[in-house]
């Protein structure tokens, strides 16, 4: 019998309310479910821009685990221990889970996304295997770094669907975003068109963290005034996973203007919730939306952002067929236990 132990690392708080940590927690319960006997591995603060004194502490306790050790790390440390990657690649059966190349997040200088590009890529050289979370982010990897198509694996985000559909709500039209309010989140795109659309009656609702980039928090609430949105725009934070549905099902049209997205599961949580689903931006946004039941609207177009919010506000018809599209596609998205499949295939492969 395969020895089904691992040692599975991440930056900071795996209760950190986003996306990639709640990819990360149902991945670990998953495994645990199948008998795989998961030690959990916290690498400390600060990630992508840890201190030295956290960079010590990876060294510290990777050094501590014994040969032969399966250990995943989360893409947002594992970018950037490069020189623990390279100290302990022999040793350890290191698996790194990437989530989107770090250097392609939005509002980075030109040297940070430099430094992150080469940090990454020497990470990279040390992992006996890469797990990403889309076809495109597959494709970034492999032209990017040069990582060997060969130790690639794609593990698509799971999605719950929903037994009963949603139900319209009455008054203004409900949008909703979610996620992490930071300048690849595209919320200043969203604004800007909404402020072409002052004349319709919408409120929107703001779901995600608003810690990790306090600037464009301001930004945005500059803007607001400055567009005379201020009244119709609610900034909830983050919210646990347990009440996200409460916001879906209470929505009307589900819209996010990202830059950038290394899959997008907030998308695919709307679909679920049988939401038309309005969409933009570069990685595998495209992708993912492409399933039916949704919009995608290019890279940072506010005009078709217009096109599509105004269409689908003014339309009760046309949102409702775009809602059944959506509530139907979500039928064949992948579930978890298949993301969890492809970890224990990759597992089994680097303790051979």
């Amino acid at each position: 019998m395969p020895d089904k132990r691992l040692v599975f690392a991440y930056p900071g708080d795996l209760e950190t309310l986003t996306g990639g940590y709640g990819y990360d927690r149902r991945v670990i319960a998953g495994l645990a479910a199948n008998s795989w006997d998961v030690r959990l591995l916290s690498l400390g603060p600060g990630f992508p821009f840890p201190s030295r004194k956290t960079l010590q502490t990876v060294d510290e306790a990777l050094s501590a685990l014994p040969d032969d050790t399966v250990v995943i790390i989360d893409g947002l440390a594992y970018g950037v221990v490069d020189q623990a990657a390279g100290k302990h690649g022999k040793r350890l059966r290191l698996i790194a889970l990437v989530h989107h190349p770090l250097c392609r997040e939005n509002g980075l200088s030109k040297d940070v996304a430099e430094r992150l590009l080469a940090s990454e890529g020497a990470a990279l050289s040390h992992a006996r295997h890469v797990i990403v979370t889309s076809p495109a982010t597959a494709v970034q990897i492999e032209d990017l770094f040069g990582t060997p198509k060969d130790t690639i694996s794609i593990a698509l985000p799971g999605t719950e669907v929903l037994e009963q559909r949603r139900n319209a709500s009455e008054g203004a039209i409900r949008l909703l975003s979610i996620g992490t309010v930071t300048q690849r989140k595209g919320y200043d795109l969203l604004f800007e068109s909404l402020g072409h659309l002052k004349e319709m009656d919408w409120h929107l609702d703001i779901v995600g963290g608003l810690e990790a980039d306090p600037g464009c928090v301001v930004a945005l609430k500059n803007q607001l005034d400055t567009l005379a949105l201020t009244g119709r725009i609610t900034f909830h934070g983050a919210v646990p996973q347990e009440k996200l549905s409460d916001y879906y099902c209470s929505a009307d049209v589900f819209v996010l203007a990202s830059r950038y997205e290394g899959y997008g599961m907030a998308y695919t949580e709307a679909l679920a919730h049988g939401l038309p689903v309005i969409g933009s931006g570069a990685g595998a946004v495209k992708d993912t939306l492409s399933v039916g039941g949704a919009i995608y609207c290019g890279v940072e177009d506010v005009q078709a952002l217009n096109a599509a919010l105004s269409t689908l506000m003014s339309d009760a018809e046309a949102r409702q067929r775009l809602a059944d599209a959506a509530w139907n596609a979500a039928q064949s998205l992948p579930r978890w236990e298949d993301a969890v499949k492809v970890f224990e295939t990759v597992m089994e492969k680097v303790a051979q």
